[in-house]
């Protein structure tokens, strides 16, 4: 949850605006804070930065003060308001109808520009929204659990050109995106370029990692393949030695085996580049199945 403190860390660093702005974020975090209805607001959070941020959010957007707020030193902390008239006056900002029965929805008429579509979706990533360290992994989700705020979102999203994914967990509705860039270009929509930069860090990071890593395998199979094929031919050589076979053989073939035996390390590009005269890899090769089927031949009789 360390990269999620930090988002939401920098999330909270500007100042609130425009009380447009500042009606549309706390709507986000009203929507998404889990407790939200015409009996009572309460809002749980353990960032230290969104506990600064919540009771000058309120008075900005409604100019009510929470009933209950939690002490500095607290880690999770809940702010609280029960007061009849304080609700009143939120639910009439977003046109609602505290003493109807409530099935909450986003109301897109207050979400019109661009502007404020950021801010309600800033606060809904303050209260419900999450993000994994991306060293770790890509997933970035917002929950609530009011079942149309839910199914209403990805249209929202999609509108301010998102293409979120959502599912249903323990009565909740979650949407979430799971692809690094998708995640880097939302936070950088919320207010959080320094967070989407370090995204995009950590996926050239575990891009490099893993080529580097595909690398060191490939070069460390060439390795083994190549060891193996030296002690074949090593063994080999040794078989017409053994023999009395290798003196007989043309110059190039006993040519091929005494490099072979004084430089067992080598690979056959290097070795062909000590023949005298130099010849291909694939030369080299060819005189050593040749060596190789002469010793099998040999075994066999």
């Amino acid at each position: 949850m360390a990269f999620s403190a930090d988002v939401k860390q920098e999330l909270c660093r500007p100042a609130v605006g425009r009380r447009c702005c500042a009606q549309a974020e706390a709507y986000g975090v009203l929507l998404f804070c889990g407790a939200f209805s015409n009996r009572q607001a309460r809002i749980v959070t353990e960032c230290g930065a969104l506990k600064e941020r919540l009771p000058v959010l309120f008075r900005k957007a409604f100019r009510v003060s929470f009933d209950q707020i939690p002490e500095p030193e607290e880690g999770k902390g809940a702010f609280l308001i029960e007061d009849p008239v304080k609700l009143k006056t939120i639910f009439e900002s977003f046109d609602l109808d505290r003493d109807a029965d409530l099935s909450l929805h986003i109301n897109l008429a207050m979400l019109e520009e661009e502007h404020c579509r950021a801010a309600f979706l800033r606060g809904a990533f303050l209260a419900g929204g999450s993000v994994t360290d991306p060293m770790k992994g890509y997933h970035l989700e917002l929950v609530t659990s009011h079942y149309h705020v839910g199914r209403e979102l990805p249209a929202l999203l999609r509108e301010a050109g998102f293409e979120p994914k959502e599912t249903d967990r323990k009565g909740n509705r979650v949407v979430y995106f799971k692809q690094s860039d998708h995640i880097e270009d939302f936070l950088t929509f919320l207010g959080a370029p320094v967070s989407a930069m370090a995204v995009m860090a950590a996926k050239i990071e575990r891009d490099l990692r893993g080529s580097v890593n595909r690398q060191v395998n490939c070069d460390s199979a060439n390795l083994d393949k190549t060891v193996a094929a030296a002690r074949e031919q090593l063994a080999a050589i040794e078989r017409l030695q053994g023999s009395g076979r290798l003196d007989s053989l043309p110059d190039k073939l006993q040519e091929a085996a005494r490099l072979r035996l004084e430089n067992p390390e080598l690979n056959l590009s290097q070795l062909g580049a000590l023949c005298d005269p130099a010849v291909s890899k694939s030369a080299f090769n060819h005189r050593m199945r040749k060596l190789m089927e002469l010793a099998e031949g040999g075994k066999n009789r």
